[in-house]
């Protein structure tokens, strides 16, 4: 019986080793052709078809005018964004972890309902919002464009920033304030010294999940910017496959990677540091 079962056990996790690595190549193989076609020297406008390797396209990455634009448009929008739905989602959900009240599993619903509904649907309603003209109406016209494509991000991030600090304050031990404030503390210390270095990993997970939303949405923005107005960076690649597919596209897409790995790792790194000087 032992001797039978081992050779199956392993074979089950050979098997369950190969069709994981072929399970990541798929998610991955995305990311490695951007990556790849930023060495690329295509042969025309599009950069599509695998002509010959240069470092070329690094030497420029922001050639083209209207794409450093676009880039520089949509890091405006996705760090403001992400700063004031972090600050308001983060408030929320210590709301709602930290008190008991009436309503609290209202305002649950309604946190999880943007992370449910379809974006078009969330789109198609911020439109009707900023356009709509009947003055018996609470809501008012205004000019599309970099106002509402902010207030719209802000909208559809607080949920995500609020369920990830949920997330990481669901195991806090609120005793610790009580403590503190049995010292003396008022309650505004209390939170700088007590409070928030405990739960700001949290935090930065959630603004940079913020940023990273903010950054890469093509539904809503197409529906709450002005036809004629300043592109973002999606709309900007989406509507330059019709004109031109320039190699600075993949280069710049292969930066913002590198810099979301960087911050991801870095804040690995920091809190294992954190956890090892906490246990020494």
């Amino acid at each position: 019986m032992t001797t039978t079962a081992r050779p199956r056990r392993r074979l089950g996790d050979l098997v369950l080793a190969g069709f994981s690595i072929l399970v990541l190549f798929y998610l991955f193989m995305p990311i490695i052709t951007i990556v790849a076609f930023s060495f690329n020297d295509p042969a025309g406008k599009f950069n599509l078809t695998w002509s010959g390797f240069t470092l070329a396209n690094w030497s420029d990455p922001f050639a083209g005018g209207d794409l450093l634009d676009a880039m520089v448009y949509s890091i405006k929008i996705a760090v403001m964004a992400s700063l004031v739905a972090t600050v308001i989602g983060g408030l929320v959900a210590l709301a709602l972890s930290r008190y008991r009240f009436r309503g609290g599993a209202l305002i649950n619903l309604f946190l999880v309902l943007p992370l449910t509904t379809p974006e078009v649907v969330l789109g198609a309603s911020l439109l009707n919002f900023f356009v709509a003209q009947d003055e018996r109406i609470l809501f008012f016209d205004v000019s599309r464009g970099f106002r509402t494509i902010l207030v719209s991000h802000i909208l559809f991030c607080v949920s995500f920033v609020a369920m990830t600090v949920k997330a990481r304050v669901r195991g806090f031990d609120w005793s610790l304030e009580d403590a503190a404030m049995d010292l003396g503390a008022p309650p505004l210390r209390v939170f700088a010294k007590v409070t928030f270095p405990l739960i700001v990993p949290g935090i930065l997970a959630a603004a940079l999940l913020s940023f990273a939303l903010s950054i890469d949405d093509y539904i809503i923005t197409t529906m709450v910017r002005d036809v004629g107005g300043e592109p973002t960076f999606p709309l900007y690649i989406a509507g330059a496959f019709q004109r031109e597919v320039s190699p600075q596209i993949n280069v710049l897409s292969t930066l913002i990677l590198i810099i979301s790995v960087s911050l991801m790792a870095s804040g690995s790194i920091l809190g294992a540091l954190r956890q090892r000087r906490s246990m020494a």
